[in-house]
Order: C-alpha cells, then sequence, then structure tokens
C-alpha cells in the first residue's frame, strides 16, 4: 500500500526525502508534547544505527521556530530534520486523532485525556512510569536507580525522565505551545519503502500512545535494521 498523497506531498519538496531511499517520516503532535519529547530521545538514542541502514528521517512538529529551537536544544534532536509547523492542517490531512473534542476547550479536554477519557493506554503508560519494566532499558545512570538493578527500566525511573521534561516545557511554555489550539492533536509514524510504499504506519489514540510498543518505542523499526 503506498503512503499518503498527503505526507507525499509534503516530503517530495525535501531533497534529503526523495525515493531511493527508505524514509522514516514522524508527524508529532504539539513539540511540548510528552509524547514528542520521548520520541525524539528515542530517535536521537538510536540515530547512528538508523542512519547507518540507510533510512532517511524527516519530522513535522506543531509550534514556531522558536519552539523547534529549544526542543532541538534540549532533546539534541538534529534541528534541521525537523519541520515546525503552526497549525494542524498535515494532521488533518492524514486522518490522524485530534484529540478529544468535548465542551470547554482544549485544556479541560487534554486534562480529561490525561485521565484517560478519549485517551486509551495513557493511564497503563503513566504506571508504567513508576513500577518499572524489566522488558525496557535503563533510561538513567543513578547510583540511586542501580541500588534496584541494572540493565532494565527500574521503578520510578521513566516517571523521572518525564518530571525532568515537564519542568522543561512548563518553564518555557510559550516557546514550546505558542498557542493552546492544539493540546491534544495526536500524531503518526510512517515508514516508507524506496518506492514510496508503507512498511509501516502507527496513528497514535492517545497521550503516551506515540508506538505500539512503548517499552522499546523504535521496534518497528526491527524489520528492516535487521535486513
Amino acid at each position: 500500500m503506498q503512503a499518503p498523497d498527503a505526507l507525499l506531498q509534503r516530503i517530495d519538496a525535501l531533497p534529503d526525502m526523495a525515493t531511493g531511499h527508505k524514509r522514516l517520516v514522524v508527524v508529532m503532535g504539539q513539540l511540548g508534547d510528552f509524547d514528542s519529547l520521548e520520541y525524539a530521545e528515542a530517535l536521537v538514542r538510536a540515530w547512528s544505527t538508523i542512519q547507518a541502514a540507510g533510512i532517511k528521517i524527516q519530522v513535522f512538529g506543531i509550534g514556531s521556530e522558536a519552539s523547534a529551537e529549544r526542543f532541538c536544544t534540549f532533546t539534541e534532536f538534529p534541528r534541521t530534520h525537523l519541520i515546525a509547523e503552526r497549525s494542524n492542517d498535515l494532521h488533518r490531512d492524514l486522518g490522524l486523532y485530534s484529540g478529544l473534542e468535548r465542551m470547554g476547550g482544549p485544556w479541560p479536554n487534554l486534562l480529561m485525556m490525561c485521565a484517560g477519557v478519549g485517551s486509551p493506554g495513557t493511564l497503563r503508560e503513566v504506571i508504567r512510569g513508576y513500577t518499572g519494566d524489566r522488558t525496557a532499558p535503563a533510561r538513567l545512570t543513578s547510583s540511586l536507580f542501580d541500588l534496584a538493578g541494572q540493565g532494565f527500566q527500574r521503578p520510578f525511573e521513566l516517571a523521572t525522565v518525564r518530571l525532568n521534561n515537564m519542568v522543561e516545557v512548563l518553564g518555557r511554555w510559550r516557546t514550546y505551545v505558542p498557542e493552546d489550539d492544539y493540546l491534544c492533536q495526536r500524531g503518526g509514524t510512517y515508514l516508507l519503502d524506496e518506492t514510496n510504499d508503507l512498511l509501516y504506519s502507527h496513528h497514535d489514540r492517545g497521550i503516551l500512545g506515540f508506538s505500539e510498543t512503548m517499552a522499546n518505542p523504535l521496534t518497528f523499526l526491527d524489520q528492516v535494521l535487521k535486513r
């Protein structure tokens, strides 16, 4: 199945995303979203492996140029691979989930999604951040966390990462989120082959749901990294 026309129209104009290469295109929600920061951090950790496999990467996210600059400074994501857009036009064109849209505006809807309403899997993922996960890799180098063991994600470890991300965003809120209109907007992931056929796609259905395998968010790349 070929990638969506709306996506191809966007990347066709980007020289590094031409056909002839496998391409990973990530459409994030707000750049100040938990999912966006965690996804970027996962990509940075795997960057050299993805590049060595010949996979080109392009990310789109909702925000301003200032949002993108700060986002890349904090996450160490390569700035040249991120395009910031002020609206969710691309998300709408791709049919991505706009999030809960009940009465009250974006903030009440966002808070309800954080509580799991219209956001399947969110509470389970929040709890995993506190309880730890022996199937996930460690995220922090700390003698304190090492008391619980090594080589896996310890209790409160991921929750600490998320707290650090929250402190970063809230301290620079209007840099990361110039407008509140798209707080609930979810993203999507598209892995294309050399001829624009989809090798994989995922549409986020809730907060902290940017991957089908949150313990190891980039598992979907295994099919091409092992070739």
